[in-house]
């Protein structure tokens, strides 16, 4: 999630991490960061100090004091260690200054999304009438236990990070396949039809819908 005013900055940062296969939301202002946060669970925040109605600094004293503990950097032309201290002790786990080579920025998104993954690892995770617990490495559904596979207990997982949200088969392949290189759209679409096979149908249920010409969602069920 990158929350930063500066049109051509935003667009040039969202240009580089699609490249890198990221998935990317964005917001221009505070008040429209602040709602998609309240939204949707994001793997890293990227954020500006200075926004229009309120500084980055704030929205992430806000998202702490709420339980958000994704990852989060600040980006600013402010490099005075005061302001790098104020960053810090209002949750910030990186600071990096402008202007950047994007060479940096991406390997400090890198390292925070490690970080962040392994501390992120052993939560239990429950969406509607669905739980999936990392640590034990089971699933069960309306207190029933499912067996799933490796590959769809990591598809599961991931889809349950990030409930909601529409992700392509390339998006799964880099995120999900140990080696997206011996994965193809196919073999993804082959994979979720087996893990929606085990997944209980119902109301409060999740369900993997097709999101025609885009991918794939974990949402609840509708009746």
């Amino acid at each position: 999630m990158i929350i930063e005013d500066d049109t051509a900055l935003v667009t040039m940062i969202a240009n580089w991490l699609n490249a890198e296969r990221y998935v990317v939301n964005t917001a221009s202002n505070a008040a429209d960061g602040i709602a998609m946060l309240q939204s949707y669970a994001y793997d890293l925040l990227i954020l500006d100090w200075q926004l229009p109605d309120h500084t980055g600094v704030e929205i992430l004293q806000q998202y702490r004091s709420k339980g958000g503990d994704a990852p989060a950097l600040i980006l600013t032309g402010k490099d005075k260690l005061s302001d790098k201290e104020i960053g810090f002790r209002a949750g910030a786990d990186d600071y990096l200054t402008k202007p950047f080579d994007h060479r940096e920025l991406l390997l400090r998104i890198k390292a925070l999304l490690r970080r962040g993954r392994l501390s992120a690892s052993s939560d239990t995770l429950v969406f509607g009438d669905l739980t999936l617990d990392p640590a034990t490495y089971s699933v069960d559904q309306r207190g029933v236990p499912i067996k799933l596979t490796p590959k769809e207990f990591g598809l599961l997982e991931f889809f349950m990070r990030h409930p909601n949200q529409v992700f392509s088969a390339e998006q799964l392949l880099d995120r999900v396949w140990e080696d997206p290189l011996v994965g193809s759209p196919e073999s993804v679409r082959v994979w979720l039809n087996k893990l929606r096979s085990k997944l209980q149908a119902g109301e409060n249920s999740p369900v993997i819908s097709n999101v025609f010409g885009v991918g794939y969602r974990l949402e609840l069920h509708k009746s």
